[in-house]
């Protein structure tokens, strides 16, 4: 019997070894810390405001002309400018955008820049009140500024220690507004002989929108969670239209519009800030 007693009581020291461990794992199960997962980070969609300036180190005039009217026939000959450039490259830009996802983003922009024109021409007919045989050299100049519309998408690509490369594309139009226009006559003498001095004369200004068009592409990077330094370059066209009209040559019976631009094209780098509201 001894032995049975022995066995039961090596058994009941097992149990009650193996319940004691149970109960401590339990224990330490309770007491251990907390563990959280974190979720994968979502992409941050929202409204932004954006400013801009920009510098075109070079702009692209096309191929400006003016018409010429002879009274005695009642026709109208077209002459282009030799040469004509615009200066004055800043611009500005206010905007409005969303961040759509975390690659696609579209905004609404107002662009404005001002500039002047300076053209030159020699035409085949003589200057007002010179004799046949001579030509005309004429010297245009004419501020303007312009006004522009663009509803703007781009794709954003990854973001390297808060660098973020992006291309971009856009749409709108701009209202392009010319102020008067002063033309200085010389006179070139030919087969005939010059008289007088230079004339110079003023022609009233158009203004009309013009369909515009824009490229762009360039990096944003993170100043902080809400603000970005955006840097890039931007290739943009603005349609062709109306300059000016006729001046004196309306009192013998020209009408309609004298002068005309070829649309401009414009090089910029720009460099602004993108604040989020998100």
């Amino acid at each position: 019997m001894e032995w049975r007693n022995g066995i039961c009581g090596a058994t009941f020291g097992i149990g009650l070894i193996a319940s004691g461990a149970a109960l401590a794992a339990d224990e330490a199960l309770i007491d251990a810390p907390e563990i959280t997962i974190a979720q994968e980070a979502t992409g941050s969609n929202g409204l932004y405001i954006r400013g801009d300036i920009g510098y075109a180190g070079w702009r692209d005039a096309g191929d400006p002309f003016y018409r010429t009217f002879d009274a005695g026939t009642g026709s109208y000959s077209t002459t282009s400018f030799d040469g004509a450039r615009f200066d004055k490259p800043l611009s500005g830009t206010i905007g409005l955008g969303y961040q759509i996802t975390d690659t696609v983003r579209a905004d609404v922009t107002a662009d404005y820049f001002a500039g002047r024109f300076d053209g030159s021409s020699i035409g085949a007919s003589p200057c007002a009140g010179q004799g046949g045989g001579t030509s005309c050299a004429l010297s245009t100049t004419a501020d303007f500024s312009a006004l522009g519309l663009m509803a703007n998408a781009y794709v954003d690509f990854g973001t390297l220690a808060g660098f973020t490369p992006y291309l971009g594309a856009g749409i709108g139009a701009t209202n392009l507004r010319w102020n008067t226009t002063f033309a200085s006559e010389s006179c070139v003498a030919g087969g005939g002989a010059c008289a007088g001095v230079p004339a110079t004369t003023s022609f009233d200004g158009h203004d009309s929108w013009r369909f515009t068009y824009a490229l762009m592409a360039g990096v944003s990077y993170d100043l902080s969670d809400r603000l970005k330094l955006d840097v890039g370059y931007r290739y943009s066209h603005i349609g062709d239209g109306e300059m000016f009209g006729f001046g004196a040559e309306t009192l013998a019976g020209a009408s309609g519009t004298k002068g005309f631009d070829d649309g401009l094209s414009r090089h910029e780098i720009r460099a602004g800030l993108r604040f989020s509201f998100w």
